[in-house]
């Protein structure tokens, strides 16, 4: 599996001829956004009034389970707001299990965290505020407990959305790897422990 990130939340999956798309966002972000085709579409956040709409992909916007070109997809609601629905998910593939927090602002419930401690890869929002709170974050992937753990929603150049110092939470996590291109991961070279990986556009 190759995993490549565009900025927020967004990532690309590519597993083996299929190509998912995690949470697209639109220009207002400040950011260029990624203009490749999907198999998959997966959104975490969806606001109102809901479009499932979408000519180039299966799209998944809310907690069920999905099944599409064998890749498998269980999501779970959790707390949005009152214009938008949001969720997380778990995403199987290749033998992986993928935890995607997607726009995670406060903590899970303890059957929603007992679901995602299946994953050996967790993307999680580290930027902090008004995303999850960084302290409570290091908590949850210490429950969680994924081999590795990919950032996502932290301050980049030319972004215009609010998003923290992803050294807040490098501090606290104890991790400070340098920023690759892309992450190439099979499930035979899983880490023992617990790894953080930091993605360049």
């Amino acid at each position: 599996m190759v995993i490549n990130w565009y900025g927020e939340g967004c990532f690309r999956l590519q597993t083996g001829g299929t190509t998912v798309l995690i949470d697209p966002y639109d220009k207002s972000t400040g950011l260029t956004p990624p203009r490749f085709k999907s198999d998959i579409l997966v959104k975490t956040k969806t606001d109102y009034p809901l479009d499932y709409k979408d000519t180039d992909s299966s799209s998944i916007f809310s907690a069920g389970e999905y099944e599409i070109k064998g890749i498998e997809v269980l999501g779970w609601y959790i707390p949005g707001d009152a214009n938008s629905l949001k969720s997380v998910y778990l995403i199987k593939a290749e033998g992986l299990n993928l935890g995607i927090l997607g726009h995670l602002t406060e903590n899970l419930e303890a059957d929603v965290v007992d679901k995602l401690s299946a994953s050996d890869i967790l993307f999680a929002p580290v930027g902090g505020v008004p995303y999850i709170k960084i302290d409570n974050l290091i908590k949850l992937i210490k429950t969680i407990n994924p081999l590795i753990v990919v950032a996502s929603f932290f301050k980049i150049s030319g972004l215009k959305t609010k998003s923290g110092d992803i050294k807040d939470f490098l501090k606290e996590f104890g991790q400070a790897p340098g920023a690759q291109d892309s992450l190439v991961v099979k499930k035979k070279d899983l880490p023992n422990n617990t790894k953080l990986a930091v993605l360049k556009i």
